[in-house]
């Protein structure tokens, strides 16, 4: 059985490819998109180098349905604070190339953490005050959080308390907008063209405070287990955003606890996620 599901899940990925293949040809006729480089396969897309109009570009064609929600909640975004959409076109997306040579990994590698942490405050204000809560694609925070619900059970530990927060967020959410989802520094890029600009969203729909959890997990394991880390920038995303640090701090503690369940389910050791729920479990002790 095992061996046939595999077979029948590697037929439908080929499937995809070819057909993703297609869009890409497709796409270069009605466009008139020209070559830059070789076509890129990830797991849920493929990205396709090109030159669109003189400029450069990424054309990108969606393999799963969370990559066409994510283009299409780009198309919504239309460059306010995300990279600018050229072309969109149900499964496939024409992004304006990002160029710039400065990078979020590296300020906060080289130890500039609070300005890395600013800019990003400042794009997710762009991208959450853009008028994008309606569309159809955006999957609500409730669902998204489904997956914790069987944690306690199955792995006890702190995922009751993970589990009793996300429970009391979600069922009393605050300032609901289009989230993106995946926020962290490698999906936030120098465009070259004196901003920084948002890919790869999830698309999301649910309360502000939520984007920003991610942040804490990433962009290393042995920056993200700073102790005293978690503190200073929970304050300082606080300030920045105007976001009551107990409600971030409880979205930290229930993201951990999603994302070390997600780990646990795929029978990997999540113990970044496990360890800075606890940092936040600790720092919410004192409100």
């Amino acid at each position: 059985m095992w061996q046939q599901t595999g077979k029948i899940k590697m037929q439908t990925r080929e499937h995809r490819l070819l057909k993703a293949n297609d869009t890409i040809a497709q796409a270069f006729i009605k466009w008139g998109l020209i070559s830059n480089g070789d076509i890129i396969t990830r797991n849920s897309s493929l990205l396709q180098p090109v030159i669109f109009d003189g400029m450069r570009a990424m054309l990108k064609v969606a393999l799963h349905d969370e990559e066409r929600r994510g283009a299409a909640l780009m198309a919504c975004w239309d460059g306010n604070g995300a990279a600018k959409v050229l072309k969109y076109d149900e499964d496939v997306l024409l992004l304006q190339l990002a160029t710039g040579t400065k990078s979020l990994r590296q300020m906060v590698l080289g130890g500039n953490e609070d300005e890395a942490n600013k800019i990003i405050c400042g794009v997710a204000a762009n991208l959450h005050n853009a008028n994008c809560m309606t569309l159809a694609e955006l999957t609500p925070l409730k669902l998204w959080f489904s997956d914790l619900g069987h944690a306690p059970a199955k792995y006890g530990g702190i995922f009751g308390e993970c589990l009793n927060v996300a429970d009391q967020l979600l069922n009393d959410p605050r300032d609901i907008v289009a989230l993106h989802g995946d926020i962290h520094y490698d999906n936030i890029l120098d465009s070259g063209r004196g901003e920084w600009v948002a890919i790869d969203p999830k698309a999301l729909l649910g309360e502000r405070g939520f984007d920003f959890a991610n942040l804490f997990c990433n962009p290393t394991p042995e920056i993200a287990l700073s102790e005293t880390r978690l503190q200073r920038q929970a304050k300082l995303i606080a300030l920045e955003t105007g976001i009551d640090i107990k409600r971030l701090l409880q979205w930290i503690l229930a993201w951990c606890g999603l994302c070390a369940a997600w780990t646990l389910d795929d029978r990997k050791d999540p113990y970044v996620q496990i360890a800075i729920a606890g940092y936040a479990l600790k720092e919410l002790a004192a409100f």
